[in-house]
């Protein structure tokens, strides 16, 4: 039958025995701090392998009416759900929209309208909408102020204000689903509504 081996501490002069179980010990604390990942877990989905560049996604819509007209009813449609809109270039429309869900989170939506001729006669056009959502929370940092103490110096006395800022957390493009869809219904209506006006 086989002899259990003899420890390595014991291998060591007794003057050594002190200082190798605190390093054993330093070492165990050390590895059972680390986290070891499964060598056999399935590696996490790249993001650019969930983009699929499909003809049915439902960011673009086509309308009957001109460059001009569809980037118009872009712009009411956004104008009437409260969005602050910079037109920066033709056909194209961006606007901006904040919500403050509870007290702690920000949150803005930037919305991005861009009209193109299709067909011919540039009688019929193609928006293409894209929306991005961006999440803020507040943080606070306290305030101090230095007072000056002859023959000490300054010394940093802490203030009971506090001084507020966001700070982003998350942005992400919208995903195409029924958000755009209530965009592209309501660009409908105002684009009828546009080309009724005109008679």
């Amino acid at each position: 039958m086989p002899m259990n081996p003899v420890p390595m501490l014991f291998l060591l002069p007794k003057r050594c025995w002190p200082l190798t179980r605190a390093l054993v010990v330093a070492a165990v604390s050390v590895l059972a701090g680390c986290s070891f990942t499964n060598p056999l877990a399935p590696m996490p989905k790249a993001v650019y392998q969930s983009e699929r560049f499909q003809s049915d996604e439902t960011f673009s819509r086509l309308f009957d009416g001109s460059v001009e007209d569809t980037c118009e009813a872009a712009r009411r449609a956004l104008l009437s759900q409260g969005y602050i809109i910079n037109t920066t270039a033709t056909g194209q429309i961006t606007g901006i929209k904040r919500f403050q869900p509870n007290g702690e989170d920000h949150v803005e939506i930037n919305f991005t309208v861009v009209c193109v001729p299709d067909g011919k006669g540039a009688t019929v056009s193609t928006a293409y909408v894209s929306a991005q959502q961006d999440r803020y929370v507040i943080k606070r940092s306290a305030n101090s102020a230095s007072v000056g103490v002859g023959a000490i110096g300054s010394i940093s006395v802490p203030l009971s204000s506090s001084q507020d800022s966001l700070v982003k957390v998350a942005s992400e493009t919208i995903p195409a689903g029924e958000f755009y869809d209530r965009f592209f219904t309501l660009m409908q209506k105002m684009l009828k509504e546009q080309i009724s006006d005109k008679g």
